[in-house]
């Protein structure tokens, strides 16, 4: 093969490209990742998951400094936020892990290329870069591009008074109110960060609840956690129109099911609306590539677009827009291509929203099974009653396990705690092997552990709960 000839080349630096390239090179190909955006890690990486997650823990330790180590016996006088300091870290953390992937490339041999990848045919890719175009070509073509923020018409975001995600994390400094637009996932974790800081935080959600896409037990108790936090809620409510006017903006909302319109003043306004596919300047429609009506790349279950040689995988494709399913569904792929027998069970896919305490779920929930007739039995579990939590002080939240009436099989769990993020792996794993809560609950646990709740859960399942 010549320097610009690869088994694979994959398009997109994000968790689902440069795990998949790390992978195809582990596999024996000849592999290339082509980036433009000048640092690996992607969406996730660089303004997104990890740089979230490092303002997260830095405003968690300041609230928790003025508001919870006294009930410990630590006293702490005046408490102060270097805001240049907090996002100065975040930099830090951003920095050192896109350097990270860096290192595992040149680990793995696989090539990096810094530019804008198009494919003029198949098999074939031109990267336009600093230093002029080039020429790539490859037996597989992966698409790996991820997604980008959703606009929401009638408001414009400048990054400075109305910003997206990225620009929530780049706020210089605290703003006295702060509306966010969108009750998911990123718009109650940045909300979270800039509450705990100071901000007045208003959340305007369309749906009648927030954390639409989880168990509705499960979004019920987070609003009443979050309220009692300081957050407050406008649901069933949407927003038709934004003026930005000096350091301020001023927004129109309305009933989402009619009715009078109202204004709400921010100094800063964040969208948090979801996320759309991104496959600008690729080139798709002239190498014929089919796209989903809403803009996704139309893929057979081994990730083949209907061209010979284009696949794709991640968040570009749909289903759950998460890092982690798109680094399995790299590695699915890959390892199809070097003839291996790759796969990823959708049913088993963990979601976390770290806001404190965390939501953590897997599989269906309530209301999916009841509305696809499938009978089954839940058990639940407080914190309150757990002695780890109680010795933390972490006491709000429960697990919830989802279980076949029949069969006794996991069908999803869902968990609001301290933690939640972590202690989801255990039901992940049961799910993936087909367990059943028996399985769990005669397994032993640690004691005193926040992971006996999970325990506890299972056998509630079975209607023999031990500590409650």
């Amino acid at each position: 093969m010549s320097d610009n000839s690869f088994d694979v080349v994959i398009i997109g630096g994000g968790p689902g490209g440069y795990v998949a390239a790390i992978r195809a090179a582990q596999l024996g190909l000849k592999t290339a990742c082509v980036e433009k955006r000048g640092t690996l890690g992607g969406t996730c990486l660089n303004v997104g998951c990890i740089p979230s997650k490092a303002l997260l823990s830095a405003s968690h330790a300041y609230e928790a400094a003025g508001h919870e180590y006294a009930a410990f016996g630590v006293k702490i006088g005046k408490i102060e936020m270097d805001v240049a300091a907090m996002l100065g870290h975040k930099e830090k953390v951003v920095s050192d892990n896109t350097k990270g992937i860096e290192f595992l490339f040149k680990k793995n041999k696989v090539t990096y290329v810094v530019g804008a990848g198009e494919i003029t045919a198949p098999g074939q890719i031109k990267v336009t870069g600093k230093d002029g175009d080039k020429t790539l070509t490859a037996k597989a073509i992966i698409i790996a591009t991820g997604s980008d923020v959703t606009p929401l018409p009638g408001v414009e975001i400048d990054e400075e008074v109305i910003v997206s995600s990225t620009g929530a994390l780049d706020l210089p400094k605290v703003p006295k109110s702060l509306v966010v637009i969108g009750g998911g996932v990123i718009g109650l974790e940045l909300g979270t960060v800039w509450r705990r800081l100071g901000a007045k935080v208003t959340v305007v959600e369309f749906l009648d609840k927030i954390l639409p896409f989880n168990d509705g037990e499960v979004s019920k108790s987070m609003q009443k956690i979050l309220a009692k936090q300081g957050m407050d809620f406008k649901l069933g409510t949407k927003v038709t129109k934004a003026v930005k006017k000096g350091g301020s903006a001023t927004l129109t909302i309305e009933p989402a099911a009619g009715g009078p319109a109202e204004e709400l003043k921010a100094d800063v306004v964040l969208v948090a609306i979801g996320r759309k596919p991104y496959t600008d300047g690729l080139g798709l429609d002239k190498v014929g590539v089919n796209l989903t009506p809403r803009g996704f790349i139309e893929v057979d279950g081994h990730f083949r677009t209907n061209v010979p040689g284009i696949y794709a995988i991640g968040d570009v494709i749909g289903g759950q827009m998460l890092a982690h399913k798109a680094e399995e569904e790299g590695v699915a792929l890959v390892e199809m291509l070097a003839g291996q027998h790759g796969h990823v069970n959708y049913d088993a896919i963990p979601a976390v929203v770290y806001t404190w305490p965390e939501v953590a779920s897997v599989g269906k929930t309530e209301e999916q099974l009841k509305k696809d007739g499938v009978a089954y039995k839940a058990g639940k579990f407080p914190f309150t009653a757990n002695g780890r939590a109680r010795s933390m002080n972490e006491t709000e939240g429960f697990v919830k396990v989802l279980a076949c009436a029949t069969t006794d099989k996991i069908l999803g769990a869902h968990i609001v705690g301290a933690f939640a993020g972590d202690l989801i792996a255990e039901l992940v794993m049961a799910m993936e092997f087909g367990a059943a809560s028996e399985d769990v609950a005669r397994t032993s646990h640690a004691h005193p552990g926040m992971g006996e709740a999970v325990k506890e859960a299972c056998l509630a399942v079975l209607g023999r709960a031990l500590h409650v």
